[in-house]
């Protein structure tokens, strides 16, 4: 559940046959962390999230990485978006658009998104390994299907060159903790920023 909305902060539970997982989210942070996925490679892209985004995280979680780390990423997925949501509430008073231009070495990664209440995930970031180290890299893609259902966010990501898996995902990851703390922002208006009144 969502502490007040002036704190900006949730905390996350889910339990299922295959994931058991304890988030914790502040959108208002300086960017600290503790991380436990039980996937290294996420652990370490998390952290580049919680850095450059600025976003305190603390996460648990024990999922059935002796089949696959499938469950386990998708479900961490699910529950940051939740987190999202909850912290903003009505998404009140929030810029609502973020984007970031993230390179590193060889690669350029383009970030967009929209806190429209409308999930929608575009990708276009192709990686040739099939694996980092132990991790499946489709499973990007599926992280971020996660988090984009459950958080309602428009959110394109588009490669624009390099070559280079980790430096590939690890923009991405960057890229979107920066254009997420953008979008969050908060705004001198009363309620959202929509023609509607409401997002």
């Amino acid at each position: 559940m969502a502490e007040n909305q002036s704190s900006r902060k949730s905390i996350i539970e889910r339990q299922t046959g295959e994931t058991n997982i304890s988030l914790e989210l502040d959108l208002d942070g300086n960017g600290s962390y503790t991380i436990d996925s039980g996937v290294p490679f996420l652990d370490h892209m998390l952290t580049l999230f919680s850095v450059h985004g600025f976003f305190d995280l603390k996460l648990h979680a024990i999922g059935d990485v002796e089949v696959d780390d499938h469950h386990t990423v998708e479900d961490i997925g699910i529950c940051l978006g939740q987190a999202i949501s909850e912290a903003l509430g009505d998404k009140g008073k929030i810029a609502r658009y973020g984007s970031c231009f993230l390179p590193m070495d060889e690669t350029l990664v383009r970030v967009v998104v929209d806190i429209s209440n409308r999930p929608y995930l575009h990708y276009n970031a192709p990686v040739t390994e099939q694996k980092l180290g132990t991790f499946d890299t489709v499973l990007a893609k599926e992280f971020f299907r996660a988090v984009v259902q459950h958080a309602g966010l428009t959110l394109h990501i588009d490669l624009l060159h390099g070559e280079n898996g980790h430096h590939i995902i690890e923009a991405i990851f960057k890229g979107f903790a920066r254009t997420l703390n953008g979008a969050c922002t908060t705004i001198n208006i009363e309620g959202s920023l929509s023609s509607k009144g409401v997002l």
